[in-house]
């Protein structure tokens, strides 16, 4: 594997971790040069097409994934074999429960996605001996329940307008947080999904994504093209200004 000294001259880390986003807004950044050339002899970048599973419910785990690229979505499947979307994952985010010997939920690429996959057996050595490791995971797993408290709001409180607009702003500001306007990205779901996910029929989705655009807010290409015209008021829209 090749590599590079780090910045101070201190340790080697894996080119290909020094030229990684995540390496730097991911769980990876917690980690020392050598720690990180540790890891990727244990790693594996895969490209994900659209429907391919990341990992699968019920599962015995033997990794974990980190989002280089793309949205992911999880689902939990019921007994009768029903499905419900449960949340969306993107770039950085971690996939797994350390320490966990089953997966939970179900996680599908959402879009075409680029994924990082890491050993569980060697990610859960490295968890157990770095603080900073476990420290990020406990600050995300903080930031999902109370997206997840959020969205709860959305699905019991909100009107379908409302809904409709949440689950665009939620996308919008993952793709790029730093833009006030003129927000673009490939919607993730299809109308259908989102109307499962939003608890609305798939006529009320299209029909609140038409008002939002002759409101203004949006425009739509080719069914999954959404371009956020004014972010701020897609915000107040989705009910999220105080």
């Amino acid at each position: 594997m090749e590599a590079v000294r780090n910045d101070d001259g201190v340790g080697i880390a894996p080119v290909i971790c020094k030229t990684c986003e995540a390496r730097h807004n991911g769980i990876c950044r917690a980690l020392t040069p050598q720690q990180l050339g540790e890891l990727s002899r244990h790693s594996t970048r895969k490209a994900i097409r659209p429907g391919a599973e990341v990992q699968g419910q019920g599962e015995r785990v033997v990794s974990y994934a980190n989002i280089l690229k793309g949205v992911v979505k999880l689902t939990k499947i019921m007994a009768d074999g029903r499905q419900q979307i449960v949340g969306l994952q993107f770039a950085p985010d971690f996939i797994g429960r350390p320490f966990s010997a089953e997966s939970s939920l179900a996680a599908e690429a959402a879009t075409d996605a680029e994924v990082c996959l890491m050993s569980k057996s060697a990610l859960d050595r490295l968890v157990a001996s770095t603080p900073g490791i476990e420290r990020y995971l406990h600050i995300q797993a903080q930031v999902e329940l109370e997206e997840a408290r959020e969205w709860m709001l959305t699905l019991g409180r909100k009107t379908a307008r409302e809904k409709v607009a949440s689950l665009l702003y939620l996308v919008s500001t993952h793709c790029d947080p730093n833009s006030d306007h003129a927000l673009q990205f490939e919607l993730p779901l299809t109308r259908q999904e989102i109307g499962d996910f939003l608890g609305l029929t798939i006529e009320t989705v299209s029909r609140q994504m038409t008002k939002l655009r002759q409101e203004k807010l949006i425009e739509v290409e080719n069914n999954r093209q959404v371009r956020i015209l004014d972010i701020r008021r897609l915000q107040r829209a989705a009910g999220l200004e105080t």
